[in-house]
């Protein structure tokens, strides 16, 4: 079977160099002799088989299962190798049939309806919250951050993003009504109310993060103005001033765009103003990949902005501002990825070594698909109105100067 395995390395490594040592005891090197640099073993009767035919399924699994060991370089390193010679796999014979099906059966796939998405929720986001201590600021975002620049550390570069998006909410006036579309563990909502006079209501569909949420929002002293609630933003009937969802849109479906934009404009008033924050793609549609899907994120899909913006135009709403974030999710999976590296002990003793590897495989796997793979992060505020936010950007700039005096001095002085 060693030769299955042979022919696909082959077929996928020309930038960089693998040596692989095989079931049948002989140990191979492909690609060009370059950078990166990386030693894997394969065990098992059946590994090499079953990575010649799905390998970007199989791969993720045989590092959880053990079947696949890194004997030199890092999992890091192995995974940034593949990423670098993907493109090879995808468009060679059976493989690239593969893709286009992958493509065309993403509708079926991110298929959501109510039942569906609370199990996919609750697979993911109801995991012993002591998971998340491990790795997360200590607000507990699990989104992107907005980073000034790299030398910041992780709870400044959460915390400037839920001000880059609360100042383009622009939450000029007392008494707005906000609504929190997939709240978390409520931080953004919790934010939004101690920066403005807002009144907020956040919505999820994770039991625990709800539980989290309220006993923080009861703890803040804000119970009067921040209330959670566990419901799908299809069942809010109420309007709003303003309507923010952060890191929730992955998970609504490509077959739910019309769906889900349709809400945003029923449920904002006529002068109201909403802001999307979602991971997308620089590239054309395609397939999620297979191991995310069943293990991390099942029914998540990262849209390509092709696939956003006809939902939009055709819900009636104005896009008054558009930001790609490009870099900055990879600096937090880099954070994110440090963080349960030094704590994995601690995660051994909440689960087991294969959660380990899996969650290990999970966050660097990710990182590289931001430095190598297009994906990215799109902000995009939308309006019923189209003189609901000024002529131009400044007003952005100057909400968040008036919470950043020094860090802004620094700036100008830097200049």
């Amino acid at each position: 079977m060693a030769s299955l395995t042979s022919s696909l390395f082959n077929i996928i490594i020309k930038t960089g160099s693998l040596t692989v040592a095989h079931t049948d005891g002989t140990t191979r090197t492909y690609g060009d002799g370059g950078d990166p640099k990386v030693a894997i073993a394969l065990h098992g009767k059946s590994v090499e088989t079953s990575l010649a035919l799905n390998p970007k399924l199989r791969i993720g699994e045989a590092y959880m299962d053990g079947r696949l060991t890194i004997e030199d370089g890092s999992l890091y390193d192995f995974i940034d190798l593949c990423a670098l010679n993907v493109q090879n796999l995808e468009r060679h014979g059976a493989y690239a049939t593969v893709e286009w099906l992958g493509a065309w059966l993403r509708y079926l796939r991110s298929f959501n309806p109510l039942e569906r998405a609370q199990k996919n929720v609750a697979h993911h986001y109801d995991l012993s919250g002591s998971l998340y201590d491990l790795f997360l600021d200590e607000d507990r975002q699990y989104s992107c951050a907005y980073f000034r620049d790299n030398s910041v550390d992780l709870e400044t570069a959460q915390r400037d993003k839920k001000l880059h998006i609360a100042a383009k909410l622009r939450l000029e006036r007392p008494g707005l009504r906000v609504l929190d579309i997939g709240c978390g563990w409520g931080g953004m909502a919790l934010t939004l109310a101690r920066e403005s006079e807002a009144e907020v209501v956040g919505i999820t569909l994770s039991r625990e993060q709800l539980k989290v949420a309220q006993a923080r929002a009861q703890e803040a002293g804000l119970s009067d103005r921040v209330e959670f609630r566990l419901q799908d933003y299809r069942e809010v009937s109420e309007q709003f001033d303003r309507v923010v969802s952060v890191g929730m849109f992955e998970h609504v479906g490509l077959a739910h765009y019309g769906v889900f934009f349709n809400k945003v404009r029923d449920l904002l008033t006529e002068d109201g103003v909403a802001l999307l924050h979602s991971i997308g793609t620089m590239y054309p549609p395609s397939g999620t990949n297979p191991w995310l899907r069943k293990y991390i994120f099942p029914g998540g899909y990262t849209p390509s902005l092709s696939e956003v913006m006809p939902a939009v135009e055709r819900a009636g709403l104005w896009s008054t501002d558009i930001e790609i974030l490009r870099l900055h999710y990879a600096e937090t999976l880099r954070h994110w990825r440090q963080r349960f590296e030094a704590n994995r002990d601690k995660a051994k003793d909440l689960f087991d070594e294969r959660f380990c590897r899996m969650w290990e495989f999970y966050l660097a796997a990710c990182e590289i698909s931001f430095r190598r793979m297009g994906q990215m992060v799109f902000q995009l505020q939308m309006t019923r109105r189209q003189d609901a936010v000024p002529l131009t950007r400044d007003y952005i700039t100057d909400w968040e100067r008036e919470r950043l005096p020094d860090r802004s001095k620094k700036a100008e002085a830097a200049e």
